[in-house]
């Protein structure tokens, strides 16, 4: 049943990011131009509504606490989130994008997506030799979040604050700047 809901969940993301138009590399280049804001504003209230309503879930008992999976932070995955950052203008894509747009039939996303999976085959064959690096040393404890979580299993970067507060915080600002943005362009 889960891997059920998984391929559901992961259709309609698809579909969603290829209806907003994040699938096409011209697009996502056009925004961080700042040329054409309008994958910007889906983007930041996507961002918005599902906030504040997976920590109103939470704080309500609709969605269980326990499905909560906070993944540990490493050195090495902010080093390469900043990579991506900075190679997400050149390419257009980033993994979801570039599975969209597989769907779509780009050629282009062929090779983003097979570059992907050789990275990832690459840091598999590597990982022995940086498993004592500082890329793989924790960073800020590892498993932490920002305010505490309902069932308070992980540690938390400001405690005494329960999530929802700054989860509906990020979710107004980032609506109201979403709504005040250009839907065109500009």
């Amino acid at each position: 049943m889960e891997l059920l809901l998984a391929v559901i969940l992961g259709a309609a993301f698809g579909f969603v990011l290829h209806r907003i138009g994040a699938s096409n590399p011209h697009n996502i280049i056009n925004m961080l131009r700042l040329t054409d804001l309008h994958l910007m504003k889906a983007i930041l209230f996507g961002i918005s509504i599902s906030s504040a309503f997976l920590f109103i879930g939470f704080s309500v008992g609709i969605i269980e606490p326990s499905h909560l999976d906070v993944k540990t932070a490493y050195w090495g995955v902010l080093l390469g989130g900043i990579f991506m950052g900075i190679a997400w203008p050149f390419t257009g894509y980033c993994p979801s994008t570039s599975m969209a747009a597989l769907g779509d039939g780009r050629k282009d996303a062929v090779f983003f997506v097979l570059g992907g999976l050789v990275g990832a085959y690459l840091y598999m064959l590597a990982y022995a030799h940086l498993e004592g690096t500082f890329l793989l040393k924790k960073l800020l404890g590892g498993n932490v979040t920002l305010a505490l979580t309902p069932n308070e299993s992980y540690p938390a970067l400001i405690n005494g604050i329960p999530g929802v507060i700054p989860a509906l915080v990020v979710a107004v600002v980032l609506g109201l700047i979403a709504w005040k943005l250009p839907g065109k362009r500009i």
